[in-house]
């Protein structure tokens, strides 16, 4: 009777282990996604391609919503990614640990935004000449080791914030900026985007403070109280990122200063809320699951050898109270 149960007992344990090992074998992924700068790609099979996305970040919404426009590219072109940042943009340090770690798994092609465009130049360079294509998506790499870079025409996008913001104030008076960093590529264009737009076009407008956040919304607001209460006679702050916007709405908000007219970049909930409250006046939105798929897109072709324009031209909107709602840019918002 003890024999016939055992025997009962190991088939049993038998069929549940291979039930158990064909439903692994059975499942797949082509991306995964990690801050760690120990990631590995998810693969049920190790001869695709492996492209590492390394992002400035993961915190705002931004992001998440490039790494949906990455992931949707790897399904579609049947190759397996990363997608890592450090956890805030200010730990350039640590992006640069990433991008060396990626580098040692040996990648068909790299996607990088630069929290600093030159201090990953010598790792970029490593990549070239080990002919790993790089592709440079939102902020890029101030380079020409990039073989393309998927993006906001950031100069542009933001001379269109100083336009809109000149319209809301009158076209004279005071402003300043609350900016994410002036390391990257974002930043600087951003900033002098709309910088060089009010010195060209907007004579009687004076900026009189520009400060950096790092893009975390707690230092913004801290920033930005600090411009307010310095400059009485302020009209108005561009916040050049989600949380550097964001920054600005709370200052705002916790001084209970409701004249300050608040001009944002990108496109998360807390933005889409504080323009429908009547908070901010507008921002610019980007296109980020364009920029997440082109950026995986373009390293594709490139591993390929197929040609890649040396720009993609993502794109950018104005929204405020009377187009958030409009299909044309319902397609941009995330949240």
């Amino acid at each position: 009777m003890k024999n016939k149960m055992s025997k009962v007992v190991m088939v049993t344990v038998a069929l549940t282990l291979s039930a158990s090992l064909l439903a692994a074998c059975g499942s797949s992924s082509t991306s995964s996604t990690t801050t760690s700068s120990s990631a590995k790609p998810a693969s049920s099979n190790a001869s695709k391609p492996y492209i590492p996305v390394i992002s400035k970040g993961f915190q705002h919404q931004f992001w998440q919503a490039v790494k949906q426009g990455a992931e949707k590219a790897a399904k579609e072109f049947d190759v397996n990614i990363t997608f890592e940042g450090p956890e805030t943009e200010a730990q350039v340090d640590k992006q640069i640990e990433m991008l060396q770690a990626a580098l040692d798994k040996k990648p068909t092609a790299i996607a990088f935004a630069a929290l600093d465009s030159k201090a990953s130049v010598s790792l970029l360079q490593k990549a070239k000449s080990a002919n790993i294509p790089v592709i440079g998506f939102d902020s890029g790499v101030d380079s020409d080791i990039p073989v393309t870079t998927a993006a906001t025409d950031n100069k542009k996008a933001a001379a269109l914030a100083a336009d809109k913001m000149a319209e809301k104030i009158g076209d004279a008076g005071e402003v300043a900026l609350v900016v994410h960093d002036q390391t990257s590529r974002t930043g600087v264009d951003r900033r002098d985007g709309f910088v060089d737009q009010m010195k060209a076009k907007h004579p009687n407008i004076k900026i009189v403070d520009i400060q950096y956040g790092g893009g975390d919304q707690l230092k913004s607001t801290d920033l930005a109280k600090a411009i307010i209460q310095g400059h009485p006679n302020l009209k108005g702050i561009f916040g050049a990122n989600e949380g550097s916007a964001i920054g600005v709405v709370n200052a705002v908000t916790e001084l209970k200063n409701d004249k300050i007219v608040i001009i944002g970049y990108d496109s998360g909930k807390a933005q889409i809320d504080a323009i429908k409250s009547g908070k901010m006046a507008g921002a610019i939105t980007q296109d980020p699951i364009g920029i997440g798929y082109w950026s995986v897109k373009a390293a594709v072709m490139a591993s390929k050898g197929e040609k890649v324009e040396k720009t993609i031209d993502t794109g950018f909107h104005w929204y405020d109270k009377t187009n958030i709602d409009s299909a044309e840019i319902k397609a941009l918002l995330y949240n």
